[in-house]
C-alpha cells in the first residue's frame, strides 16, 4: 500500500550466498504485503522454480551491458561470475509515491543504493558459522564444488563489510530471524525522516493555535 503522506522505505538485505537471505525475504513479503520486491536483472541462468519477472529478469550479457550504458541501473555489480542490477527509475518512482521496497543485493549493490536512493535501510544477514554456511550451500544441490568454493571464499570480504550496515540478523533459527527482520522493517518505516510533512503540518498547527 502506498501512502503519499510518507516517504517510502528501501529495505536492503545482504548476506553471503547460502545464509538464507532468499527464504527470509520471501517470508517478509508474505507477512508484510505492503512492501514490494524490487526485481533485479541478472545474466545468470534461472534456477529450478525461478521465473523471469518474479525472481529476476534474466537477460543476456549483451543486453545487460546495453542497459548499463543507458544508465538504466541504480546499482549493478558482478557477483560469482554473473552480473546483477537494480532498475533505477522503477525503484525511485515507488519510493517517491510512499511505497516500500525490498532489495536483495550484494554489498557492492547496497553501497550504490545507499548513494542513489532515498530512505535506504541496510540489513546484513549472517550465517551462524562457516560450517553451517557450507552445509547449506551443499544442501541446495545447485552448484558445483568449484562454485561452492568460490561462494565460500567470497563470503569473507562480504562479512568484513557488515560494520557499515544499519542492522544485523544471525540466521541460526529461521523463525526468530524472520521475526527480527519484520521488526527491523517496522523500525525502518518509523524513522523520523519518513514522515517529514506530518511534523511540519503539526508544528504549523501548534504555531497557529
Amino acid at each position: 500500500m502506498k501512502d503519499a503522506a510518507r516517504k517510502g522505505t528501501a529495505l536492503v538485505i545482504c548476506a553471503p550466498s547460502g545464509a538464507g537471505k532468499t527464504t527470509l525475504t520471501r517470508r517478509l513479503l508474505s507477512a508484510c504485503p505492503q512492501i514490494s520486491f524490487s526485481v533485479s536483472y541478472t545474466t545468470r541462468a534461472p534456477r529450478a522454480g525461478e521465473r523471469s519477472g518474479r525472481d529476476y529478469f534474466f537477460v543476456s550479457p549483451e543486453r545487460f551491458t546495453a542497459l548499463v550504458q543507458e544508465g538504466f541501473f541504480a546499482e549493478w555489480a558482478q557477483v560469482h561470475g554473473h552480473y546483477y542490477g537494480t532498475p533505477l527509475r522503477a525503484a525511485a518512482d515507488v519510493l517517491e509515491q510512499g511505497g516500500d521496497l525490498l532489495f536483495d543485493v550484494d554489498v557492492q549493490g547496497a553501497r550504490q543504493l545507499k548513494e542513489r536512493l532515498d530512505g535506504v535501510y541496510l540489513v546484513f544477514v549472517f550465517p551462524p558459522s562457516r560450517v553451517v554456511l557450507e552445509e547449506r550451500l551443499r544442501a541446495r544441490r545447485a552448484d558445483t564444488d568449484a562454485a561452492i568454493s568460490l561462494r565460500l571464499s567470497n563470503a569473507l570480504p562480504e562479512l568484513r563489510q557488515a560494520d557499515w550496515f544499519d542492522a544485523w540478523i544471525v540466521n541460526d533459527d529461521q523463525e526468530r530471524a524472520s521475526e527480527e527482520l519484520r521488526a527491523v522493517y517496522r523500525a525502518a518505516c518509523l524513522r523520523p525522516g519518513r514522515r517529514p510533512e506530518f511534523l511540519r503540518s503539526l508544528l504549523d498547527e501548534f504555531c497557529k493555535g
